[in-house]
């Protein structure tokens, strides 16, 4: 019997256990089901539908809440077929709106309903989080004047109670000695702390930490200068590279096409701008066109109702830069992308399918406004070329002086930017 009981408690260990890591099985794959959601829901429904108010669909959010998921499945995948086969649900369904919604047979019914959780969900709170490769240097910095303060005031403490004890045991020679020492217990503060600060040593102390903490301040400070890592400017039209980039998978050089071309990577003319929301406009329910397209048209002075613009009526968009290096400085971009391109992709181990501008710029198709992600200080350049491994570039033009470092190659040496000249000065600053 205690065999049989033993069993069944091991028996009910293991079910107990293997329930736990159901649950938290479902609960990681609702999770992946919500980030799926919202993919599927910002490239196939985001033009018509937002979750929140009315556009050309209904809010998402409280339908989905509303209606069974049974007839949501078969409404999303084809609501055309759904209206024809007499259902009378979806025949009332489709008098909300003039425009006939856009049919998707090709979605899983498991697609589906991760875009039926992700409305449900809602869109999450983004937090601000440190990209890949990103260095915090707050909480070191926090960290260490909390050191330097903690030391200080133990080396004070430590002082007052040597302080004393010298006190104590010069007392006690005295007393020795046959002299008679007068009690100084019932000294005032005031006066004690005069004293204190009569004490020469205890006065070079206090100096000498004051010059410590105001010399880490002084340093902390003129180290960040010019470092803008995390700067993130107001830009005066909402320009998402997320839903562009990321969702919607535009190619970088579609937008920068000097990127791999020339010197700069170049701000996009409106004109590209207008290769697509020429037709996608995002209208309202109301009928009135997104703000943010609306700021494109009066920049060119277009009238989305004539389809006519106006010259008269052009003004620039007046861009804030978000990546500034000094005047002094020259950076090629094409050369990097392009010559540097493999050694670049190696040094800051981007996946076969992440753009070649991640490596600088970070992971900006997850960018709802760019910010600068890396610091861009010298420091910061010159270590890429110490470090980049350029001994496959060797058949390039452009390192034709790796032929001079033929015999470290045959021997399998690594050969960098710095050994043919990458630390030139003159290279960088003219």
């Amino acid at each position: 019997m205690r065999n049989i009981s033993f069993g069944l408690k091991k028996f009910r260990k293991a079910t107990f256990v293997l329930a736990a890591l159901s649950f938290l099985t479902v609960t990681v794959s609702k999770a992946q089901d919500v980030v799926e959601g919202r993919t599927l829901f910002k490239s196939k429904c985001a033009s018509c539908h937002a979750l929140d108010h009315d556009g050309t669909g209904p809010a998402l959010t409280p339908k989905v809440n509303e209606l069974e998921e049974s007839f949501l499945i078969p409404w999303i995948r084809n609501n055309v077929e759904l209206r024809a086969s007499g259902n009378k649900q979806a025949i009332e369904a489709a008098k909300f709106s003039p425009s006939e919604m856009t049919a998707f047979p090709n979605l899983t019914d498991d697609q589906i309903k991760n875009i039926i959780a992700y409305a449900k969900a809602g869109e999450p709170k983004k937090e601000a989080v440190a990209g890949a490769g990103e260095v915090k240097d707050e909480g070191a910095s926090s960290l260490s004047i909390a050191g330097v303060i903690a030391i200080i005031v133990l080396a004070i403490v430590v002082l007052v109670v040597l302080g004393r004890a010298v006190k104590m045991l010069e007392r006690l020679i005295l007393e020795k000695q046959g002299i008679v020492v007068t009690d100084e217990d019932n000294v005032s503060l005031a006066t004690g702390l005069k004293g204190l600060f009569k004490n020469k040593k205890f006065v070079f102390f206090t100096v000498l930490c004051l010059v410590i903490v105001l010399g880490s301040f002084g340093w902390m400070g003129m180290w960040e200068t010019g470092v803008h890592t995390g700067y993130q400017p107001t830009q005066p039209i909402k320009f998402s590279h997320e839903l562009h980039a990321g969702i919607n998978q535009i190619d970088c050089q579609y937008c920068h096409t000097g990127a791999f071309k020339s010197k700069n990577s170049t701000i996009p003319s409106l004109n590209v701008c207008m290769n697509c929301h020429k037709n996608v406009q995002a209208r309202t329910d109301d009928g009135l066109i997104s703000p943010e397209i609306q700021k494109i048209y009066n920049a060119l002075g277009y009238n989305p109702d004539t389809q006519t613009y106006d010259k008269t009526k052009e003004k620039p968009i007046e861009w804030v830069r978000v990546h500034n290096l000094p005047d002094f400085a020259y950076f090629n971009h094409s050369q990097h992308v392009v010559v540097g391109e493999e050694a670049i992709r190696k040094e800051a181990g981007l996946k076969p399918t992440d753009p070649v501008c991640f490596a600088c710029h970070g992971p900006v198709n997850t960018m709802e406004e760019v910010y600068q992600y890396s610091p861009l200080t010298m420091k910061w350049c010159v270590n890429c070329h110490r470090e980049a491994d350029i001994s496959n570039k060797k058949n390039d033009a452009f390192y034709a002086n790796v032929i001079a470092a033929h015999e470290k190659i045959k021997k399998g040496e690594k050969i960098t930017p710095a050994l043919l000249g990458g630390l030139e000065c003159g290279k960088c600053h003219y």
